[in-house]
C-alpha cells in the first residue's frame, strides 16, 4: 500500500505533508521523479504555507499529473476527470473540506504532527487510481 512508505519520510526524514506524499508515491509507482522534481512540491506543506487547500491533496494532484499526463494538461483527457474524482474523494473523507487549517484542526496530534492526514490521502489517492483505472479499463502511462 501507498501509505506504507510514508513513515520513513514523514517521521525518520522529517519532511512535511506534501513532500511525504510525493516521496511514498515516486516509490510506489516508481515515478522516477529526481531529489530536484520533489522538492517543488515542498512549498505546497501546511496548506501552501498559508493554511489554505491541504499539501497533501496538491501532492497527490501532483502525482495524478506525472501518471496521466503525456505533455501538456490541457492535451490530457484524463486529467480533469481524475483530479475532480480525488479531490471530491478526498473533501468526503476530511468532512467537506480541503482547506489545510479545517483538516489540520480535526487530525492533528501531538507529537505526530498530521501523519493521519498524510496516510488517509494516500489511502483516498490510490483508491482513485485504482477505480479510475477500472473505470477506463486501461493502463496508466508507465
Amino acid at each position: 500500500m501507498l501509505k506504507d512508505n510514508i513513515d520513513r519520510y514523514y517521521f525518520d526524514g522529517n519532511f512535511n505533508c506534501a513532500e511525504s506524499l510525493m516521496l511514498a508515491a515516486n516509490d510506489y509507482y516508481d515515478l522516477k521523479m529526481t531529489e530536484k522534481e520533489i522538492r517543488a512540491v515542498g512549498g505546497f506543506g501546511a496548506g501552501m504555507q498559508t493554511g489554505n487547500v491541504c499539501g497533501a491533496l496538491l501532492a497527490a494532484i501532483s502525482v495524478l499529473s506525472e501518471l496521466y499526463i503525456e505533455k501538456k494538461a490541457h492535451e490530457s483527457e484524463d486529467i480533469k476527470p481524475v483530479v475532480t474524482m480525488l479531490t471530491d474523494r478526498f473533501t468526503e473523507a476530511f468532512g467537506g473540506t480541503i482547506l489545510c487549517k479545517d483538516v489540520k484542526y480535526a487530525n492533528f496530534v501531538e507529537g505526530k504532527r498530521c501523519h493521519k492526514t498524510v496516510t488517509r490521502a494516500c489511502d483516498v489517492l490510490e483508491k482513485v487510481i485504482t477505480e479510475y483505472e477500472r473505470g477506463m479499463h486501461r493502463s496508466l502511462k508507465f
